[in-house]
């Protein structure tokens, strides 16, 4: 056979059967990627020991439940430092609220009682020494000086009066705002000590399957790392990359195929979100020939109806 004749039976090949389902194939604009699941980091709130580690990996746990518990020895001692805190500014709160007790009203009344018995005994000494100037019998010093005590007794009984009227008004409104907002600050420390105390057990925050437990029962975390991983959701979703190619033709509700390695039949998914940003490399430092190498990364979501797939099956999706 001479070479223009192989020449045009080779070019008859993509007529055939074979060469259009292979032309098909090359057609079909494919996003790769895996299965993943919502996946929910529970971080240390403080810097203590494991002290329990109640429920093991893998287990499907609810919201609530407790999975791991820090050692909460000085978040109580500080509980308990605010709790005397609160009951100390709450009992001058009742203290000046109450006012004065009878027994206090009482003494402060024989005060008043004794200091105007004391002013009377030194008015009568003052005049009777008046009477002995005139007469020659004492100095005008010494008079000087019984002035000077009559003066100290009636500004002792004026000061004892005054405490009796101010035990029988009670505590000053000024003073009475100052107590309740000590209380009040005192109460609010509690309540943050007893949160900070309550943030040691790490509960679920949703149902879900306990993934993973970075830490060892004994361990010392350190503030903010994870200690418990879980993965939530009812069933897992596709991460892909989108080719540049056609992220155009893509929005959030498009329908798309998913093939799943080991499941024989196909899945209808929709778009649920994809990245307005490419991945990897930033558009601008990319030539023309190049941006068609661009992907974004997108998520897919799985029809109501689709089998118990585990996360991390890779998956292919094809693009409208």
């Amino acid at each position: 056979m001479t070479l223009p004749a192989l020449c045009r039976r080779l070019a008859l090949l993509p007529l055939l059967g074979f060469g259009l389902g292979w032309t098909a194939a090359q057609a079909e604009t494919i996003a790769l990627g895996l299965l993943a699941q919502e996946r929910i980091a529970l971080t240390a709130t403080a810097s203590e020991l494991v002290t329990e580690l109640p429920v093991p990996e893998g287990t499907a746990v609810t919201a609530g439940t407790l999975l791991v518990q820090l050692d909460p020895g000085t978040r109580k001692a500080a509980v308990d430092v605010a709790r005397a805190q609160l009951a100390i500014a709450s009992a001058e709160v009742d203290r000046l609220t109450a006012g004065a007790r009878a027994e206090e009203i009482a003494i402060a009344e024989a005060g008043v009682a004794a200091a105007r018995a004391a002013a009377t005994e030194a008015e009568a000494t003052l005049q009777r020494d008046r009477q002995l100037l005139t007469s020659g019998t004492i100095t005008e010093a010494r008079l000087q000086a019984t002035t000077a005590a009559r003066d100290a007794a009636e500004a002792g009984l004026a000061g004892k009066i005054a405490a009796l009227d101010e035990l029988r008004a009670g505590a000053r409104p000024e003073d009475r705002r100052i107590a309740e907002a000590r209380r009040d600050a005192a109460l609010a420390s509690l309540a943050a000590e007893q949160r900070r105390l309550d943030d040691l057990q790490i509960r679920a925050p949703r149902d879900g399957v306990l993934d993973s437990l970075p830490w060892n029962l004994g361990e010392r975390v350190t503030l903010g790392s994870p200690v418990a991983v879980m993965a939530a959701g009812n069933r897992p979703f596709a991460r892909v990359y989108i080719p540049e190619t056609a992220r155009v033709g893509l929005a959030t509700g498009t329908k798309v195929t998913l093939r799943v390695d080991g499941l024989d039949a196909q899945l209808t998914g929709s778009v649920r979100w994809i990245s307005s940003e490419p991945a990897f490399t930033p558009y601008y430092g990319l030539d023309q020939a190049q941006r068609s190498r661009l992907v974004y990364l997108a998520e897919i979501a799985l029809p109501e109806d689709a089998p118990d797939l585990p996360a991390g099956l890779p998956v292919e999706v094809v693009l409208p």
